[in-house]
């Protein structure tokens, strides 16, 4: 695995592999034009030798989309029925064929690792919802994997799927990081992700579930994604969450919501975002 992030510098936005700049120019949708197969080496034999110290940016360009997956864990399936009036069309696609997918941000809304998440001031139920998030090249290959919260306002949703855009995708609802891990998928099937919510210094929610509690593979969900769609600079598709606050739980201004993982070598990465209105 191969940690690759992008970081502020005094002369814009530069990348860095395993802490250290890589070329001023590098590009993340040049390199994923590539096969995944190049990529790895690429990056590997790149020139780097100034430790890459400043604040970390997300991990993607400013162009390159970011999609959703729904409803993929019985977990987040439960509790779309519990939130909503119309809670069968949740359980409808949880077992159908074709898996729920959905546009969640640009690259130029994400925000990265210590940057604020937002919720909306017009929803009174707003919740984080902890993901991991696969990196996908043009060639349709998996490529790595980042973390992601897919920030949702729960009441606009549950009175009508049709809101789910405004529930879904609004500014400050797409935190992305701390980078993308440069990966073979077999390498991170079975991964813990979990979530920390801490209010006033002290946790107020934290759980954990395994991708291997997923109902849906990966690549079935790149497949659906690609069907009809075109990414020549790549794309980043959220894969759903098995992690849901209680109902009686709602984000408020000033909580810290951190995302986190570890890997088979032992290296955990974290995202963690505080909470504005």
């Amino acid at each position: 695995m191969l940690l690759l992030t992008q970081h502020v510098t005094p002369s814009g936005p530069r990348w860095a592999a395993q802490g250290y700049y890589l070329p001023e120019g590098f590009n993340l949708e040049l390199l994923l034009t590539m096969q995944r197969v190049g990529i790895n080496a690429l990056l590997r034999t790149l020139p780097g030798t100034q430790i890459a110290e400043e604040s970390l940016l997300p991990p993607i360009e400013a162009g390159q989309e970011v999609w959703a997956s729904g409803v993929t864990y019985r977990r987040s399936r439960d509790a779309r029925q519990a939130e909503s009036s119309v809670g069968d069309v949740y359980q409808m696609v949880y077992e159908a064929e074709r898996p729920e997918l959905f546009f969640k941000s640009i690259g130029w809304r994400t925000v990265g690792a210590g940057s604020p998440v937002r919720i909306r001031a017009d929803s009174t139920w707003n919740v984080p919802e902890p993901e991991m998030v696969l990196v996908m090249n043009q060639h349709r290959e998996i490529v790595g994997f980042t973390l992601g919260n897919d920030m949702s306002s729960r009441d606009i949703e549950g009175r009508n799927p049709l809101y789910l855009p405004q529930a879904k995708i609004y500014r400050g609802a797409c935190a992305l990081g701390p980078g993308i891990i440069i990966a073979d998928p077999d390498e991170f099937r079975d991964l813990p992700i979990r979530i920390e919510i801490v209010r006033n210094g002290l946790t107020t929610f934290q759980g954990e579930t395994s991708i291997t509690q997923m109902k849906r593979p990966f690549e079935e969900l790149v497949k659906y994604l690609f069907q009809e769609e075109d990414f020549p600079e790549g794309v980043f598709l959220m894969t759903g969450t098995g992690v849901v606050p209680p109902d009686t739980f709602t984000l408020q201004v000033g909580d810290v919501v951190r995302v986190s993982t570890s890997t088979h070598d032992d290296q955990d990465y974290i995202l963690e975002n505080p909470v504005e209105s």
